[in-house]
C-alpha cells in the first residue's frame, strides 16, 4: 500500500507518487489495482484543485513490472493487464480538474501511456520518454496510442510507436508531448508551480475550461463550441467576476490618469 502514495496539500495540489525503485517505478498486479483505487479516490475528493502523477527517485514509471508479468503469458492476462490499467488511465482522464504527469526520469512503455493520460506534462531535461512496446512484440493497451495519435498526429504516432524509439525532452517539447522541460531533478517542484497557478485562479472557471475541451476532442465542432458557450453565462454572474472587473477598471483609471499627467509635464516642459 505504500508502493502508492496519495496525498492532497493545504492548497488543493492531489500528488500520486509512485514509489517502487527496485523495478523503476514498474508497475505488477497489485500496485496497478492500488493505482486504480487512488484514482477513485481522486474521484470522490471534493478539495482537489489540481492532481500531480510522478514516481519516486530516478525515474517516472518503466511501465509493467516484467519479473512479475512474465509468468501470465496467456491471452486471458494480457486482457486483465490490458483492462486494469486501460480504465485506471480512462478515469483518470476523466477527472474533472487538471491532471500532470511530473517526468522525473525515464518514462517507458506503459509509463509513456501513463504520462499521456495526464493534461499536461512537465518534464526533466535528463528524463526521456519511448512507446517501447514493440520491442516485446505488443502494442499500446492502455490508450496511450490514440491520445499520442491525438497529440503528435498520425504520421509522427506512426513512427514512436513502430520504431519504439526514445526521444528526449527536446524533441518530446517540439512535438507538443511536454509543455515544460525543467531542470534536472525540479519535475516535481516545476510541477506544483504550475498546479498553484492553475489552482490560485477559480475553480468553477478551470472545471469549465477542461469540460469544453474535452469535449472538442471527441464532438463535431458546432456542439463543441456551442458547449464552450453554454459554460459561459453562470461565470459571467459570479462576484469573483465582479470583483475582478472592478479592480481591472480602477487599476485602468490609474494607468490613464498618469499618462494624461505625464503628458502634461512633458508639454509643460517643452513650452519653457
Amino acid at each position: 500500500m505504500t508502493e502508492i502514495r496519495f496525498q492532497i496539500d493545504e492548497n488543493g495540489i492531489g500528488l500520486v507518487e509512485i514509489d517502487r525503485p527496485h523495478v523503476r517505478n514498474a508497475l505488477d498486479w497489485s500496485s496497478m489495482e492500488r493505482f486504480a483505487e487512488i484514482v477513485e479516490q481522486a474521484h470522490q475528493a471534493t478539495d482537489i484543485r489540481a492532481l500531480i502523477v510522478t514516481g519516486a527517485g530516478q525515474a517516472f514509471v518503466s511501465g509493467g513490472d516484467l519479473s512479475v508479468l512474465q509468468h501470465y503469458p496467456l491471452p486471458e492476462h494480457g486482457e486483465r493487464l490490458a483492462t486494469i490499467m486501460g480504465d485506471a488511465l480512462r478515469r483518470l482522464e476523466d477527472l474533472p480538474y487538471p491532471t500532470i504527469a511530473a517526468i522525473n526520469g525515464p518514462a517507458r512503455g506503459g509509463g509513456a501511456e501513463v504520462a499521456m493520460a495526464c493534461d499536461l506534462r512537465v518534464m526533466a531535461e535528463d528524463a526521456s520518454i519511448g512507446f517501447v512496446h514493440t520491442r516485446l512484440g505488443i502494442v499500446t493497451a492502455w490508450g496511450g496510442g490514440q491520445r499520442l495519435l491525438r497529440t503528435v498526429g498520425y504520421a509522427r504516432a506512426l513512427e514512436l510507436l513502430t520504431t519504439g524509439r526514445v526521444i528526449s525532452p527536446d524533441e518530446a517539447y517540439f512535438l507538443g508531448m511536454v509543455n515544460i522541460i525543467s531542470p534536472a531533478g525540479e519535475a516535481l517542484s516545476t510541477a506544483k508551480i504550475l498546479a498553484g497557478q492553475i489552482a490560485s485562479n477559480p475553480a468553477d472557471c478551470i472545471l469549465a475550461t477542461k469540460r469544453f475541451l474535452r469535449r472538442g476532442l471527441t464532438e463535431p465542432e458546432e456542439v463543441a463550441l456551442a458547449a464552450e458557450r453554454a459554460e459561459f453565462p453562470a461565470l459571467w454572474d459570479t462576484e469573483f467576476r465582479r470583483q475582478a472587473v472592478a479592480r481591472f477598471l480602477k487599476k485602468s483609471k490609474k494607468a490613464i490618469q498618469d499618462l494624461v499627467e505625464r503628458k502634461n509635464m512633458l508639454s509643460g516642459d517643452s513650452k519653457a
